[in-house]
């Protein structure tokens, strides 16, 4: 059954993921030393409890996850028009090589062009790219949206330094390194969606219980990587760029007043040409923030025009009824529609057909 309307504009739901089974085999069969270490870290910043929770609700979702009835029933249940879906786990950064990491991404943009392609009516597509080898995100983000079709890439929000014993340590990639110049400006001239979805957290072992590596890390993470891209004058340099940040930007977006005052007195702040709260009208936001206060200051700090509907489809962190959510918001009719689905057809994010 279908939910009743309440907006005018056709849905998108620019926050949905897709499991890829093919992707954890090419992983574990190139390296299975590395995945079997990363598995174990994994194990280590969950914790046991929340291992265990996961996985039974991993595999619960598995129909949502890997097919496509469940899916298209879930969107109509939730009034829900198009999805943009997009990979998860979506990175295996910390040790992946450079020949390993190119067929991994490879196979992502593939698996979700062919997810996409059974009902392109309902459905677009981001791919991926190896932060952790800037060498290779220009001609795997070609991959997915020239060859593949698809209409952008997911990232997470920095890649850490590599990690296996086949090759040297290095530092970490944050979304300010500049080799990742030729990437911003490749997406911009392509017109690609960069998606921003955090996966793990650099606060390590201080999240390592009460479920806080997800509750606490990814909205830190969306802040860090953000102020990254604010800061180090990414934004300035690439003003066409189209980013989307889950969770609806973390804890940055509310709380810039910190950040603005810090550009004032600080020189070494003074990357950015402008003061960094101006550069919440150069990005976009899910709507995923949970709690109708949350949303009404969202939009009240960056713009109706700059958030979109997002629901983390079909996890337990996520939520089944986000059109509904966005309407209790008590927004005007014409904000609403923006969320609901307006900015994504501005931005080009919709059905293939």
């Amino acid at each position: 059954m279908s939910a009743p309307r309440v907006a005018a504009v056709r849905t998108v739901d620019v926050h949905a993921h897709a499991i890829l089974p093919a992707l954890q085999s090419i992983v574990v069969e190139g390296d299975p030393t590395g995945f079997e270490a990363h598995q174990a870290l994994e194990a280590i910043r969950s914790g046991p409890e929340s291992l265990k929770v996961s996985g039974e609700m991993v595999r619960a979702r598995i129909p949502q996850l890997t097919g496509l009835e469940r899916r298209l029933a879930d969107m109509d249940a939730a009034g829900v028009d198009v999805q943009l879906v997009s990979p998860s786990p979506s990175h295996y950064y910390p040790f992946l090589g450079e020949e390993l990491a190119r067929k991994v991404a490879e196979e992502a943009n593939r698996g979700i062009r062919a997810l996409v392609d059974a009902a392109p009516s309902r459905q677009h597509g981001l791919g991926l790219v190896p932060l952790q080898h800037p060498s290779l995100v220009v001609e795997l983000l070609e991959h997915a949206v020239l060859e593949c079709g698809l209409r952008g890439v997911e990232i997470s929000s920095f890649a850490p330094g590599q990690t296996d014993a086949a090759s040297v340590a290095g530092h970490s990639v944050e979304l300010s390194d500049e080799r990742l110049e030729p990437f911003w400006a490749r997406a911009v001239e392509l017109d690609a969606v960069v998606f921003l979805h955090p996966f793990g957290c650099s606060l390590d072992e201080r999240l390592d219980k009460y479920y806080l590596s997800n509750t606490v890390g990814q909205p830190v993470e969306n802040a860090v990587a953000l102020s990254h891209l604010i800061f180090s004058g990414v934004l300035d340099r690439h003003p066409g760029l189209t980013l989307i940040a889950a969770h609806g930007g973390g804890y940055l977006p509310t709380f810039l007043g910190r950040s603005d005052h810090a550009w004032t007195v600080r020189p070494e702040a003074r990357g950015c040409a402008e003061t960094p709260s101006s550069y919440l009208k150069r990005l976009y936001f899910d709507s995923l923030v949970h709690t109708e206060d949350s949303l009404r200051n969202l939009v009240a700090a960056v713009g109706a025009d700059r958030v979109l509907l997002g629901s983390d489809y079909p996890f337990d962190m996520g939520v089944t009824d986000p059109i509904e959510r966005v309407a209790s918001a008590a927004l005007s009719p014409e904000q609403t529609d923006a969320v609901a689905g307006g900015n994504a057809a501005r931005l080009k994010i919709e059905s293939l057909q």
